[in-house]
């Protein structure tokens, strides 16, 4: 089954770049971020300057972890999930459930390490672009050299492999029970679970702000914790609050645009699963950009009102959040870009049918784009509420004002960005569907 996956991943590699493109950055980022420790662990380094190295590298890594495995899981979901009518004819064929898995798993294990061997030589690179940020900013000094060892290494491969194994395992375990046509096991009850555990340890942490004191260093993390945890909640809970939304929108939108407003709605709710992977890391970013962004600069800005020299420990949590916001936003563009290109790529015998039927190209894109817009704002609404609700604490204990002075320019660009990669990619990609002929695009289906 090995060779057969190496087989697949060497003949069809269209198929799989979109989940290397993830395991690659996801590998690169922790093992750039890990291979701090690895320089804080040399003999030569201050108990200071290991602290601000090792508090970095373990935040950013936690971070990096839990954004590798929603990368690399949206992608290989939608990715298996497309494979269908491949995993049926296998079915039918003798292969069991196991050997299906096993050949998956292979697929996964081999574009994972692939990844991650190709991040080696960035991920060094990133590294030392890092300790040379923190040697500039005086919080770390400058005789610190720079080293990549095991910590970097292991971190990056083991989670990374880790994040494709376990995506992959649950991925093909839903679709060949669906090819076997035996009725699915619930799941929803466990990520109900799951998602009721976040959005609860999610609260109690945004409600942990009121119990710290203004002054506390600490102020932030409670907050900005829970901001997280409820995004992780809502992602969770992505398919129900989807179709949640799109029961409120069918109305609405047959009365609007008529019968192609009524057909747009129609077509989300039946694709709801597989549009629900877009929505995981759309509600992510959104929520924990928005939330980390509006609380660094509340913090900055209660510092400067007071008069107060800022402390190394303050330029240490910045450039930490500022860090991590710049990895939630590259890696979170990255991701939807890749699950919305895999997602729309395969739609080309559904585009070719339209078309056969009857639909111009504009029709098509219009729909699409539709779907598109309804997907960005059900994934910045609920990001937005998850944000808002670290932001209106902190603000609340931090500066006595519920809302913060900075008004909504932060929020608009976090849309903005959200919105852009959205749109532009699913656009961008259906419209290169649309070049292949309607006839050919149904027969290469077929």
């Amino acid at each position: 089954m090995f060779l057969l996956s190496m087989r697949s991943v060497r003949h069809r590699p269209g198929r799989f770049l979109a989940t290397l493109l993830s395991a690659f950055l996801g590998a690169a980022i922790l093992m750039a971020f890990n291979s701090l420790h690895d320089t804080a662990g040399a003999n030569d380094v201050g108990p200071a300057d290991a602290e601000t190295l090792g508090l970095v590298g373990g935040v950013v890594g936690g971070y990096g972890a839990l954004l590798v495995f929603f990368a690399v899981a949206s992608t290989l979901t939608v990715n298996v999930t497309q494979r269908g009518a491949e995993i049926a004819l296998l079915r039918s064929t003798g292969a069991t459930p196991a050997q299906i898995t096993r050949m998956v798993v292979g697929e996964a294990v081999a574009v994972g390490l692939l990844g991650t061997l190709l991040a080696v030589g960035p991920a060094m690179l990133g590294g030392r672009v890092l300790l040379g940020m923190f040697q500039d900013t005086g919080q770390v000094a400058g005789s610190v050299a720079y080293a990549y060892g095991p910590v970097g290494l292991g971190a990056g491969a083991g989670v990374t492999l880790l994040a494709s194994v376990g995506a992959a395992f649950l991925a093909v375990r839903r679709a060949t029970r669906a090819a076997s046509a035996k009725p699915p096991v619930p799941r929803r009850r466990l990520r109900g679970v799951a998602a009721c555990a976040a959005l609860a340890a999610g609260t109690a942490g945004v409600c942990a702000t009121f119990a710290i004191d203004a002054a506390e260093p600490a102020l932030m993390a409670a907050p900005a914790c829970g901001a997280i945890l409820l995004s992780v909640g809502f992602a969770l809970l992505a398919p129900d609050l989807l179709r949640g939304a799109l029961e409120r929108l069918a109305r609405p939108a047959g009365a609007v645009a008529g019968a192609s407003g009524w057909l747009t709605v129609h077509t989300l709710r039946e694709r709801a699963p597989r549009l629900a992977t877009v929505l995981m890391p759309l509600t992510l970013f959104t929520g924990i950009a928005t939330g980390t962004l509006y609380m660094q600069t509340l913090e900055t800005g209660a510092i400067e009102a007071s008069g107060l020299a800022r402390s190394v420990e303050d330029r240490n949590l910045e450039t930490v959040n500022l860090v991590v916001v710049g990895i939630v936003v590259a890696f979170a563009c990255v991701t939807l870009i890749n699950t919305l290109y895999a997602a729309t790529s395969y739609r080309r015998a559904e585009f070719g049918t339209q078309r056969l039927a009857g639909a111009t190209p504009g029709q098509v894109l219009g729909t699409v784009g539709a779907e598109s817009l309804v997907l960005t704002v059900t994934g910045v609404f609920f990001g937005t509420v998850a944000g808002l609700a670290g932001i209106l604490p902190f603000s609340l204990v931090r500066t006595e004002a519920v809302l913060p002075d900075q008004g909504p320019g932060i929020w608009l660009g976090v849309v903005a960005v959200a919105a852009g990669a959205t749109l532009l990619t699913t656009l961008g990609t259906a419209r290169g569907a649309l070049r292949v002929p309607a006839t050919e695009a149904v027969a290469r289906a077929a």
